[in-house]
């Protein structure tokens, strides 16, 4: 296993060498951060920076807490430093347009493309998806972007990674009393294209806010685990849900966790 490593290792590092020489013109710093590749056309030092204090950080504790294999191929994390960048260069590498101003992951490159200057959190965020890909492929939109979303905001605790309240909640807490969310047996069984095509914000600020919620329960790294393992007889996780909680009265956990989330505030 060593061996298979080290030889793993060392192709990265090739991969490297070809990418600092094919960009280093164009004002890249290209960086070896395990289980990544990071490019970035800051300054040489923010570059290094965001590469160990935030990939690095992150990387280690998601997989203390989750993650048992890394994502193959060496994912290279490009990290733009202002919109205009990230735009040209989402063109000019993948011929994308992105439809976010942060960033997103794609598959189909092996490739995280950051516009870094909106902070670190949705670098963290999509940090996460190659993870999942590796780990549990099979793992559903909700609950990818669900627990992704959760380190949009986050920091540690006592050694481990932590989401914080963000952003997403209160239009969460309007749709709460609105009466528009939609209750868990449906948001555990959207369909990939459903979760995506909800223009309202509220698919993943729902899904977070219940990872959230397991957080806070302690029973977060218990139902991912418990998921997964599981996920064979319970690909939407719902059944998972309820054994993990402890309860088959779904609409009581509902209200109380409704109530729970009304009584957050964001930080």
């Amino acid at each position: 296993r060593d061996v298979e490593r080290s030889r793993g290792l060392g192709d990265v590092y090739k991969r490297q060498e070809q990418l600092r020489a094919a960009r280093s013109d164009d004002g890249f710093t290209v960086l070896v951060q395990p289980p990544f590749i990071v490019a970035g056309d800051e300054a040489p030092e923010q570059v290094q920076r965001r590469a160990t204090k935030t990939i690095g950080w992150a990387t280690a504790l998601l997989k203390d807490a989750y993650f048992e294999h890394d994502p193959p191929d060496a994912p290279t994390v490009w990290l733009f430093r202002d919109d205009a960048s990230y735009r040209r260069w989402a063109k000019q590498l993948f011929d994308d347009e992105p439809d976010t101003p942060y960033g997103y992951f794609t598959a189909e490159h092996n490739a995280l493309v950051m516009n870094i200057s909106t902070g670190g959190g949705t670098l963290v965020h999509e940090l996460v998806h190659p993870f999942i890909d590796a780990n549990f492929p099979s793992c559903p939109s909700w609950f990818d972007e669900g627990l992704a979303s959760l380190y949009e905001q986050c920091g540690e605790r006592d050694g481990k990674i932590v989401g914080f309240e963000n952003w997403r909640l209160p239009g969460l807490q309007a749709h709460i009393n609105a009466g528009t969310n939609p209750t868990f047996e449906t948001l555990t069984h959207t369909s990939r294209d459903a979760f995506y095509a909800d223009e309202t914000g509220v698919h993943y600020a729902q899904a977070r806010y219940l990872a959230f919620y397991l957080q806070h329960e302690g029973l977060l790294r218990r139902y991912y685990h418990a998921f997964h393992e599981g996920s064979a007889s319970d690909p939407s996780g719902y059944e998972t849900l309820k054994s993990v909680l402890g309860t088959n009265d779904m609409k009581a956990f509902e209200q109380e966790w409704m109530r729970f989330v009304l009584s957050l505030k964001r930080s």
